[in-house]
């Protein structure tokens, strides 16, 4: 018994279970607070490239000949 609570010991001291909650607490707390700005960063990257996307899409339209669903040449750019 005695050889066992020296092992749990030296567990415990190695890894500390309560350090370790208090880390993963402080990381809960601090991915809450910070959850509105993430989230504003990736709607404003999702716009940029979605307005990106429109400007080549409109870009290859320009550059094409044909008229969209009537044109005798395939779109081979896109």
């Amino acid at each position: 018994m005695m050889n066992f609570m020296g092992f749990a010991r030296g567990f415990f001291r190695r890894r500390n279970p309560l350090k370790a909650f208090a880390q993963e607490f402080a990381e809960i707390i601090k991915d809450f607070l910070t959850m509105k700005k993430k989230l504003k960063m990736s709607q404003y990257r999702l716009n940029y490239h979605r307005h990106q996307l429109h400007k080549m899409e409109s870009l290859i339209a320009e550059n094409n000949d044909h008229v969209f669903l009537k044109g005798k040449k395939i779109n081979h750019i896109r």
